[in-house]
């Protein structure tokens, strides 16, 4: 277990590469945190590091999954807002595991709605509210 903390915004990016080191090869990244815990915020300065343009990301609140593409690397990057998801059923019929097997990166908010079709090799990523405002990081392999 790795943690990385983002005392402000303004050490965001430094997190966001802090935490491209410790990915590896694994492509299944699911978000853990309450809400205005700062997923979003985060994924997003992570898909900038990656090479995604600044205005390219946001919240898939409304879409439930966002595709990105780095400009560096032409890789392809989904952004899973699973918080108004009903039932696994519903994400069985996004294709969710289809975008999961697919080797592309995957990150995913509010995973917990469909923690049983989670693939095995998932990296669990805590974000965390300190009381100083700050944001702890907790990455498990």
């Amino acid at each position: 277990m790795k943690t990385i903390n983002i005392s402000s915004l303004d050490n965001i990016d430094e997190a966001a590469r802090s935490f491209i080191e410790l990915m590896g090869d694994r492509t299944v990244f699911a978000f853990y945190g309450e809400m205005g815990a700062g997923k979003t915020t985060f994924i997003n300065a992570l898909s900038r590091a990656l090479g995604v343009e600044d205005d390219a990301t946001g919240s898939p609140s409304f879409a439930i999954v966002n595709e990105y593409r780095s400009d560096t690397t032409a890789e392809l990057i989904y952004h899973f807002d699973l918080y108004r998801l009903e039932s696994v059923e519903e994400a069985l019929d996004l294709g969710v595991e289809d975008y999961f097997d697919s080797g592309a990166l995957c990150l995913i908010e509010w995973p917990e709605r469909i923690d049983d079709i989670l693939p095995d090799d998932t990296v669990k990523v805590t974000v965390k509210v300190n009381d100083d405002g700050s944001r702890t990081l907790t990455v498990e392999d």
